[in-house]
C-alpha cells in the first residue's frame, strides 16, 4: 500500500499542519478575517493550496511571506513543519525586526512629570506628605 501525497490542500488545514497556527480553528478565523492571502487573493479556510503558492499572513504585529514547499495534511513536528514552506517575506516587511538587529536602539518614550499616573517614588511622596498633614493639625 502507497502512500500518495495530495497535490492540493484546505489552506486552514495546511497552516495548521505546518505549525502557524496552534489551532485549526485559530487558522479558520484568521482567514475569515482577511489576513491570509494566498497569490495576493483574500482566502477563505475552504481555498486549496498548491505547490508554489505564495501565502501572505498577518498574524498580531508580524507579516510573513511563505512559499508552499510541501503540501501535508496531519500535523507534524516542528523541524519537518519549516521545511515543508521557504520564508521569502522581505526585511522591510516587519520593521520592528530590524530593531533587534546589532547596533540598533530603542529608546524609551520619556513621561512628563506631573502627566499620567504616580510613579511609585512619586506616590510614597504624596503618602509621605499626607502623613505629615495629617499629624501637624491640632487635636481639639
Amino acid at each position: 500500500m502507497s502512500i500518495i501525497a495530495p497535490s492540493k490542500i484546505r489552506i486552514d488545514k495546511w497552516l495548521f499542519a505546518v505549525r502557524i497556527f496552534k489551532t485549526r480553528t485559530l487558522a479558520a478565523d484568521a482567514c475569515k478575517s482577511g489576513k491570509i492571502k494566498i497569490n495576493g487573493q483574500p482566502a477563505k479556510p475552504a481555498a486549496d493550496i498548491t505547490l508554489n503558492d505564495e501565502i501572505f499572513i498577518h498574524k498580531g504585529p508580524e507579516r510573513k511571506l511563505l512559499k508552499v514547499a510541501a503540501i501535508i495534511e496531519n500535523r507534524v513536528g516542528a523541524p519537518q513543519a519549516v521545511l515543508c514552506y521557504i520564508d521569502i517575506t522581505p526585511p522591510e516587511m516587519n520593521p520592528h525586526i530590524l530593531l533587534k538587529l546589532p547596533g540598533a536602539f530603542v529608546t524609551t518614550p520619556v513621561r512628563q512629570r506631573g502627566t499620567g499616573r504616580p510613579t511609585k517614588k512619586e506616590r510614597r511622596d504624596i503618602d509621605n506628605f499626607n502623613d505629615q498633614t495629617k499629624t501637624d493639625l491640632p487635636l481639639d
